[in-house]
This record gives structure tokens, sequence and C-alpha cells, in this order.
């Protein structure tokens, strides 16, 4: 059960895939100085230190009790450390750092939960056999434990994008991609149809919202070439699109004026001018860059400019249709994302200009569909035909499937490679700013 394209997993695979996604984990966490690891950077979210607990927790909870049937050491920390916050129901936490448990604490329980679990994989190490269930279901964990942990080192670094400079220890970083002028221009896209979802097969994982696979018809429009960029945004921002009653929504409008939003979270206007607040240096905003909002911005701006954000059908048929009947497996191709292909896999920290990646150019010549930021959709997160929950994870899914969250596609900086397979699918909530996400127009 490995992603599209990844090839049959191993169980070895699967463990070494984990070990490196506990890397990835532990390296975002040493960014931190203790201290700040008690920090709540974006208010609908818990304080640091929950989430150096809950990585470990879950994987936990996920596997002593579906495979292992062990006691736990920590019950209480088991369950502490359990659930996230869901930022929908608009109450935002009221803790003080007082009320969890020291770093130390939470550091011992983790490393305790990762060395059992290590020795209870190691008891179950045996090469998987196609008739046994619990083998295969113990792959399926693992892929579940794989990917929550990469989500979260996502999530955890737009988390720490939001902390102040001097509360996190600064890395170097790449020298920025020399800015080539964009010229913002539509593509059409004739009409085709888009493959959506995946097929059931042992040998491909999927969230249980991925499935099932059906087609769907779509009739023909033009898309942005690019993502919408800060200096095409700039335009919206000076022309008064924020004050601007007709573009909005009434919810959005009500939560814009609520909150005091004038402005992308990710810039900061400091005299005449905007700077972009990157992870580890605040920079004059790089024009060629794609601009990082909410659903309701980008839904604002799209109104603005006489046109709509792109449905989650139309955004796949831009990424994977072909003039033919054959869909790619990638924008370019069949080839394994990689270099010089998108600013994706944790290559960086920040995003890159728009046009920097041609070789990632889909068949109709659209760019930069995968990596550089997620892409917000019109379409409302909402469950295919044939869904079923998965039993071991109930909620993931179907929590969500509540009207207020909308899809989103392609994938981050700090994406990892797994998850850009052409049938996952994003979430988040209409009046988020924080995610990395931008997007891009279509007209019909």
């Amino acid at each position: 059960m490995l992603a599209t394209g990844s090839g049959p997993a191993t169980r070895d695979g699967l463990l070494e895939r984990l070990s490196d996604a506990q890397r990835q984990s532990d390296d975002l966490f040493r960014l931190l100085p203790v201290e700040s690891l008690y920090d709540r950077p974006i208010p609908e979210r818990h304080r640091i230190i929950f989430y150096l607990g809950h990585l470990e927790a879950f994987d936990w909870n996920l596997l002593q009790a579906k495979v292992f049937d062990r006691t736990s050491p920590h019950p209480d920390f088991d369950r502490l450390f359990a659930f996230g916050i869901d930022p929908v129901k608009g109450e935002l936490p009221h803790d003080r750092p007082s009320d969890w448990p020291s770093v130390q604490a939470v550091r011992e329980y983790a490393g305790g939960v990762r060395a059992a679990l290590e020795e209870q994989l190691g008891r179950h190490h045996e090469p998987r056999s196609g008739s046994s269930a619990d083998a295969l279901l113990l792959d399926t964990l693992l892929q579940v434990a794989v990917e929550h942990r990469l989500m979260h080192v996502e999530t955890l670094s737009y988390m720490l994008h939001q902390l102040p400079l001097d509360r996190k220890i600064a890395q170097k970083q790449e020298p920025s991609l020399a800015a080539i002028p964009v010229v913002a221009r539509m593509m059409e896209i004739p009409s085709g149809l888009a493959t959506l979802g995946l097929r059931p097969n042992p040998e491909a994982f999927g969230w249980d919202n991925e499935y099932e696979s059906h087609r769907v018809y779509v009739p023909a429009f033009a898309i942005d070439q690019y993502k919408v960029t800060n200096q095409e945004y700039l335009k919206f921002l000076a022309s008064g699109g924020y004050e601007t009653r007709a573009f909005w929504s009434d919810e959005d409008w009500n939560w814009k004026i609520a909150q005091g939003i004038s402005h992308p979270v990710f810039w900061k206007a400091t005299g005449d001018r905007w700077l972009y607040r990157g992870m580890f240096r605040e920079v004059p905003l790089p024009l060629t860059w794609p601009v990082y909002v909410s659903h309701a911005e980008a839904s604002a701006y799209a109104r603005w400019a006489g046109k709509s954000l792109p449905s989650e059908a139309e955004w796949h048929r831009t990424a994977y249709g072909t003039a033919g009947e054959k869909e790619r497996i990638y924008p370019w191709g069949d080839e394994m994302p990689g270099r010089g292909l998108g600013n994706f896999d944790f290559d960086g920290w920040d995003p890159t200009p728009v046009n920097a990646f041609p070789d990632g150019r889909s068949a109709f010549g659209v760019d930069d569909l995968l990596g550089n930021g997620w892409e917000w959709t019109s379409t409302a997160f909402a469950a295919f035909p044939g869904f079923a929950p998965f039993p071991f994870y109930k909620g993931y899914s179907a929590d969500f499937f509540d009207g207020k969250h909308f899809v989103m596609k392609g994938g981050s900086a700090r994406t990892a490679r797994c998850m850009l397979r052409p049938s996952f699918r994003n979430w988040f909530q209409a009046r988020y700013q924080y995610v990395y996400a931008g997007f891009r127009c279509v007209s019909h």
C-alpha cells in the first residue's frame, strides 16, 4: 500500500518511511528553544507543546489497540495528546502554559512510546502475507501513521512561520531562484473527463475521502497559467478590494470586519511598503511568489477579477488531463516528483517564483500545479460516491463534511512527495489564513 506511482510496499519499506517521517518531525522541533514550545502562534490551534506529545500518542493509540493489544504505561498522556482542536467550532482555547506538563515529561513520554512501538514492530516484522488480514491491517495503519505525521510536519511548519523571528532558531536558506517577470495569461482547457478518487487496490494507499474512483465530465474553460502572485494580489488590495462589500459573501465580510482583516497574514506593512514574513527572515514582498490567503480572500479576489475559483474537477482536468482520453500520473508526465519539477517535499521553507519550474508544466501548458502552495477550489469538501469511513478512524474525513471546508489541491514546499498523488485531497475552512495556500482563477 503505497502512494500512486510508488510501487508495491514492503514491511521494510514502510518502517523506513516511518523512521524518515520521525526524523522530519524531530528536526522541526529542534528549531525551537524550550520556552517557545509553550507558545501559541495561531489562536485556533493548541500550544506547540501539544504536538510534541500528539505525534507519538497518535501512533500509540492507533497501533496498540488495533494490533499489539499492549497496556499503556501512561494512559493519561495518551488521552491528553490524542486529539487536536477543531477551529470551526469557534471556541478559542484558554489554557495557560502552566496547565501543560513539562517539556522533559512530554519528551520522556514520546521517547517511551516510540521505543515501545519499535519493539512491537520488530516482533511483527515478518514479510507481509497476501492472505493475512492482520498483516494487511498493520501495513495500512503504518501508512496512516506515516502520512499523519507528515501532515503535521506541514501544519507545524506554518505554525512556526507565525512565530516571531526571535522565537525560533534560524536555519541557512538556499538562495532564492532568480525572479523572471511573470506574464499573467489564461490557458484554454478543452472539455473532457476527469478521473477523481482512487479505485480500491491493496497496493495503492489512500485516505477514506479519496475513495471511490469516478469520472466527471468537465466542460471547456480557461484557467490562469500561474497561481495568482503577490503582485497581482497587490492590485486587488490597492484598488480597495478589502473595503468593497460587493466582493465578499456575507459570512466572509462579517469575519473580515470582526477580525480586522486588511491584508494577507504573510504580509507585513512597514511605512509605505510591504514585507513578506518568511520563516526565518522578512524580505521586501517578492512580487513573483504566489500569494497565500484564505478561501474567503481568494474568492473576493476572483469576484474582483470577474472570474471564479476552479472546481475540484476543473483543477484535476487542468493538472492531469491531456488532449486525448489518457490522464497523466503527474502534471509533467509519469516521472516521479523530483528536483526541477516543483517546490515540494521539504525542498525549502518559503515559496519560489510561480514560473520557476517550466519542466513541471501540464499537458495544457499550466505551471506550478504541484508544490509552492496548495490551491483553493470552489468545491466544498464532501464524500465521493461509495464513501466509507476508515473503521479505525471514523471521524478523519466525515467530521468535516459540513459545508464549511473547501477542497485544496496541489501541495506546498512542505508537502511530502507521497501526498502529491492525484487523488489526495486537502481541506480547510474558508476563513483560515495560515495554511500555505494560494489559488488561480477560471473563466467560463
